[in-house]
């Protein structure tokens, strides 16, 4: 008697009092099946925060009972005629085809694409390239004018120096030739 309440203390310590009072009212679990029919059930599992799980049950088909649902038989099937048949096999035969034919046509529209998107490409590729070139030559041409802006000036002052030092040794020499 006394593991009974021990086991009973211990159970009410576990549970919650809603579990609790639950408990109390259905003295039996409660299955935690959602769904039957025929041979399959589907039981709840915990719920996850990502949402909730479901396990699916099939039972094992040798059960058959009188309530059990049977399986639906297929039509019986009728003999087909040599023409019929014949005709059937036509009809697949140019399903197949145009199956074969949207295909290729699918992958030729493909292939043009990516063609198309290619030669675009390429096209770009050599846009750049031409701006790129154009963009050098034209920075060496300015830095070859600047060159030569500078090499220019710097002939023009050494002239002006020289023709200042020629002045300056000509009024020299007046001054030599005045004083001597």
């Amino acid at each position: 008697m006394s593991s009974t309440v021990s086991a009973y203390s211990d159970k009410i310590k576990e549970m919650s009092m809603l579990s609790l009072i639950c408990s109390c009212f259905y003295s039996q679990p409660q299955p935690n099946s959602l769904y039957q029919y025929g041979d399959l059930e589907v039981k709840s599992l915990n719920k996850r925060a990502s949402g909730q799980a479901f396990e699916i049950i099939l039972k094992a088909p040798a059960d058959l009972s009188p309530d059990r649902p049977q399986p639906l038989l297929s039509a019986p099937k009728k003999d087909l005629s040599p023409d019929e048949l014949q005709k059937r096999l036509e009809a697949a035969e140019e399903r197949r085809k145009s199956q074969e034919a949207l295909v290729l046509k699918q992958l030729a529209e493909k292939r043009e694409h990516e063609r198309q998107v290619l030669h675009k490409a390429l096209e770009k590729n050599n846009n750049f390239s031409k701006m790129a070139e154009e963009k050098l030559n034209y920075k060496m041409e300015v830095n070859k004018e600047n060159r030569e802006a500078q090499l220019n000036a710097l002939k023009q002052r050494l002239r002006e120096k020289e023709i200042h030092a020629a002045e300056v040794r000509r009024n020299k020499e007046l001054q030599a030739d005045l004083c001597g």
